[in-house]
């Protein structure tokens, strides 16, 4: 194999997990084969770069502008192409952020090629790869190519694929040739305020749907994942109700999460949420109804109201 690029995505300058994680599946993928070459778009981000060597890549392109401070899908596209153009890899990885699942296909347009997403699984095929893909709501797998073309562009699920940190030190090399074309300038990025994990990259996800029976009681959701070192989720129920911001929506309209430890209480499973969590390795279901659809895919049910389930836990864990 040719090469693998990664881009890696970064925000205040922080690498994010998602990417690393990018970066070391590029790694054991290519093996001994071939350069792993990583691009990090933005500004005043060269220090960070030199932390990605550890996960596997052997050199990493960084793009510094201040234009790049603030994400901007064509100024972030056109650093991709131009490490492309660099690095001549065969297969381009993003992780399956919000970022990158918006970036990867601009930048298989601008390459003229397709682009695969949501991927968790590979198989080497030739100069690209065979991937395997959840559709249906995560009902069926789905095995993609694109037909040979290259550099095949694939975004990869979060917390699917582990990030390893091997120890080495990738070369870090300025990005020649950026010539920066950007229409729509990003002026301000208002955050929401807080410093709350973001289910996304979470490795331990605590949910809550209906049954919590209002905001109030996210109080409770929120006590069990800072006792377990998590994020808080919630259903597109407690969403739409207003209870809880849809930054923390699971969900086929929402984040899909691959956590190793994913805690449903009070989520009967509409399919829309078992879209966006099904992939979970540890799945752990609390409802009252013993008939709720969660049950079917859960690794450990809990009949019972959260309300009397979740205190017990959360003693447990803090006693521990």
């Amino acid at each position: 194999m040719a090469g693998i690029l990664v881009f890696v995505e970064q925000r205040n300058s922080e690498i994010r997990k998602a990417s690393l994680q990018a970066v070391s599946e590029a790694k054991r993928q290519n093996g001994a084969g071939g350069q792993v070459t990583a691009v990090l778009p933005g500004s005043g981000v060269g220090d960070a770069a030199a932390g990605v060597g550890a996960y596997g890549a052997d050199k990493v392109f960084v793009a510094d502008d201040a234009n790049l401070a603030l994400y901007s899908v064509e100024g972030y596209a056109e650093a991709v192409v131009k490490a492309v153009e660099q690095a001549q890899p065969s297969v381009i990885f993003f992780a399956g952020t919000a970022m990158g699942r918006d970036l990867a296909p601009r930048v298989a347009a601008r390459l003229g090629v397709g682009a695969i997403a949501d991927v968790t699984g590979l198989t080497p095929d030739g100069e690209v790869f065979s991937a395997l893909r959840p559709v249906y709501s995560g009902k069926a797998f789905a095995t993609a190519t694109t037909a040979g073309k290259t550099p095949q562009v694939i975004s990869l699920r979060p917390n699917v694929f582990a990030a390893e940190e091997l120890g080495g030190a990738g070369e870090v090399v300025a990005l020649d040739g950026l010539a920066l074309s950007i229409r729509a300038v990003v002026k301000e990025l208002v955050a929401a305020a807080g410093d709350e994990l973001d289910v996304a990259e979470a490795d331990v996800i605590v949910s809550g749907g209906r049954g919590i029976k209002g905001p109030e009681n996210f109080a409770l959701i929120k006590e069990l994942a800072d006792a377990l070192g998590g994020a808080v989720g919630a259903s597109r129920a407690a969403v739409d109700a207003g209870w809880i911001e849809h930054s923390h929506q699971v969900g086929q309209t929402g984040k899909v999460v691959s956590p190793s430890l994913y805690i449903a209480a009070g989520i009967s499973g509409a399919i829309q949420h078992l879209a966006g969590m099904s992939s979970s390795k540890i799945i752990v279901a609390i409802n009252k109804d013993p008939d709720a659809p969660i049950f079917k895919i859960a690794d450990y049910g809990v009949v019972g109201d959260l309300f009397d389930v979740i205190p017990p836990m959360v003693a447990a864990i803090k006693a521990l």
